[in-house]
Formats: C-alpha cells, sequence, structure tokens
C-alpha cells in the first residue's frame, strides 16, 4: 500500500519552496495534470493504432544535463540511462494529483486505501480517458469526493500499466529530490 501521508508531506515542502501565491495555481495544476497524463499516454503508446510500434516506452538513453534522448555527448556529456521513462510520467502526474490535494486542504488517505481497488475489466486506453474526464470534473468540483476518485482512479492506472505499489513511490520520491535539484539550479 502506498504512503500517501509521506508523499503528501513531502510535496507540501516542494510546494512551499515554490511559494507560488497566484490566483491561478488550481488551473495551472489542473493542466499540468493534464499534460503529465498526456506525455504518460504517449510513452504508454497502446492508444496508436496506426502504429507498428505500440510498446511502451520503458527505456531510453537520455542526456541528464539537455534531456535530449538518444544523443550521446550533445552537450560534452554522456548520456543517462532513465530506466523507465513510462513510470517517470506517471510519477510526474502523481506529484501534480498530490498538488491538488493540498490545494483543496485533503487528508482522508484511509478513504483512498478503501476505494482502490482495480477493476480487471478495464482497458488502460478507457482507464486514460476516465481520468481525463475526472481531472475535468474536479475542475469544476472541487470536492473531496471527486479527489478521492482521481486519486484511486489514477491508482487503477498505474496497476493497469504494471507498477507496484512501492514502484510507485519509490519513483515519487526519486522525481521529487529532482525537482528539489532543479530549483537549486534556478530551474
Amino acid at each position: 500500500m502506498l504512503e500517501f501521508k509521506g508523499m503528501y508531506e513531502a510535496q507540501k515542502a516542494f510546494r512551499s519552496r515554490i511559494d507560488y501565491k497566484g490566483s491561478d495555481r488550481f488551473e495551472k495544476l489542473i493542466l499540468s495534470l493534464q499534460v503529465e497524463l498526456g506525455e504518460c499516454a504517449n510513452e504508454w503508446r497502446g492508444f496508436k493504432f496506426w502504429s507498428e510500434n505500440q510498446e511502451s516506452i520503458t527505456s531510453k538513453n537520455t542526456c541528464e544535463h539537455c534531456n535530449r534522448y538518444g544523443m550521446k555527448s550533445c552537450c560534452g556529456c554522456e548520456g543517462k540511462l532513465y530506466v523507465n521513462p513510462l513510470l517517470e510520467e506517471y510519477s510526474d502526474g502523481l506529484h501534480f494529483i498530490l498538488d491538488l490535494g493540498i490545494e483543496i486542504y485533503f487528508e482522508d488517505f484511509e478513504m483512498i486505501y478503501r476505494l482502490s481497488s482495480k477493476d480487471k475489466d478495464k482497458s488502460v486506453s478507457s482507464q486514460f480517458n476516465r481520468i481525463f474526464s475526472l481531472v475535468a470534473r474536479f475542475n469544476w468540483n472541487k470536492s473531496p469526493i471527486t479527489y478521492i476518485e482521481l486519486i484511486s482512479e489514477y491508482l487503477i492506472l498505474g496497476e493497469l500499466l504494471g507498477f507496484s505499489f512501492e514502484q510507485i513511490e519509490e519513483a515519487y520520491y526519486q522525481k521529487n529530490a529532482v525537482n528539489h535539484s532543479r530549483q537549486n539550479e534556478g530551474y
């Protein structure tokens, strides 16, 4: 089971470090989540019925400095292997979902655990579409019930993509460390 409280607290710490107080914060978080969800779907590739290559992108060489894929010494360094770009994009979405929870002062993590159960009949495509729909609904109805449904369905997506709770949690903390490092570097 995911340890939401720890991730939630880590996200609060990162959020306070950013210290953005604009009145458009919520709408920017919604858009950011939609973008990350699209990037995750793009790494999954299973919706691309027109392509012969529908295999998920689960490893890729990328430069750790300029983030260009497949280019050795593009900026004078050697490329770094990211073990799973699909998991990284999924984790990026989780950061924004947690931030949206902070936005509505959500803290009922036990409810999430009770509602997260994998529906084996769902396809990954339908699950992505379901989450996009929930994000739009949450944009208009900032209720805790809608948030619980959103995060629960997001966890089901992670399961459908083949991720364990341990992998998701580890990826979250790794990306959180990267985000802090980026802030140190003036990202």
